[in-house]
């Protein structure tokens, strides 16, 4: 390929990749060197980069025209690189990683030739389990200890035998790496739940495992889960006001984590997807289809097309 042709192709490349991106490089008039090798895990995104010294910008022009609600997160694995969003900076080293939002303007700058796994998730994943994820951006997770050692050592982990996976265990691990990372995220200073008296969590206790067991269940609902545990609706909603959602979005995702991982399942290919909805308490297909790409960013179909091709 030309060298003139290489920056232009590996912008290209990013954005198919990930989202829509400026690119700028001190490269641009000798020879650019750039490699992605990128895998999904269900609606996991893990990419290996090996790249020359760049820029990317993703800007509010870019953002106007486009859809993506993605999170993502640099795990540094060679050179050091720079992390710019909501007026932070997050420097980050081998062994460090970062997270950065695709719905607000960011800013990544290597300086040097540099190599990192990236993972991209639905936005509304994060959304869903963490409070004021706009404060968590582009702060430094250091990779040496806590769950950040441990994030660091799952990547490493799946990406030298993603190749060997069953399929039937993608969706699990999936959820496995997004449960690594929102505890490393909690480590942050300022990111631990809000401080509630003892009654009030374990009213909230009560009311996550009540749910977590009837989660099939259509009747499931606030008034069900008072008159069981014998407390008012409004000490319910007082005991989850203080979770980043609501007590029946939480339900609902609950049962959605469950479909998706009945979906991705081979063994249940012969099940259709309004089969799995229902068996997990939807009782409205549409609605289902609807919050399901809502909180994962493809149809239950796409996501089954994807799985059935890697089993």
């Amino acid at each position: 390929m030309e060298v003139r042709d290489r920056l232009s192709y590996w912008i290209e490349a990013v954005c198919n990749t990930y989202v829509q991106l400026d690119c700028d490089t001190p490269a641009r008039n000798r020879a650019f060197q750039g490699t992605i090798e990128a895998n999904q895990l269900a609606t996991l995104g893990l990419s290996l980069v090996t790249s020359s010294p760049q820029c990317v910008r993703r800007t509010p022009q870019k953002i106007s025209r486009a859809t993506e609600d993605y999170f993502l997160v640099s795990i540094q694995t060679k050179g050091s690189g720079k992390i710019v969003q909501d007026g932070r900076t997050a420097a980050l080293t081998p062994g460090d990683f970062a997270l950065y939002d695709s719905t607000r303007p960011y800013e990544l700058i290597f300086d040097e030739p540099f190599q990192q796994h990236v993972l991209q998730l639905p936005g509304a994943i994060l959304r869903g389990r963490l409070r004021d994820t706009e404060t968590l951006t582009a702060r430094r997770v250091c990779g040496d200890r806590g769950a950040g050692h441990l994030m660091i050592g799952m990547i490493n982990t799946l990406a030298a035998d993603i190749d060997t996976l069953e399929a039937g265990s993608v969706a699990a691990i999936a959820e496995s790496v997004e449960n690594i990372l929102v505890a490393g995220l909690c480590s942050l200073p300022g990111a631990a739940d809000p401080v509630v008296s003892q009654l009030t969590a374990h009213h909230r206790d009560q009311i996550k495992a009540y749910a977590l067991r009837h989660l099939r269940d259509p009747q499931l609902s606030v008034n069900a889960i008072a008159a069981h545990l014998r407390l008012s609706p409004s000490t319910i909603y007082r005991a989850f006001s203080g979770e980043p959602i609501s007590l029946n979005v939480w339900i609902w995702n609950q049962r959605l984590d469950g479909a998706k991982r009945d979906i991705c399942d081979p063994a249940l290919a012969g099940r259709t997807i309004t089969e799995i909805a229902f068996g997990w308490g939807f009782n409205d297909a549409a609605h289902f289809s609807r919050i399901f790409r809502g909180r994962f960013g493809c149809s239950a179909r796409e996501l089954r097309g994807e799985c059935l091709r890697k089993a």
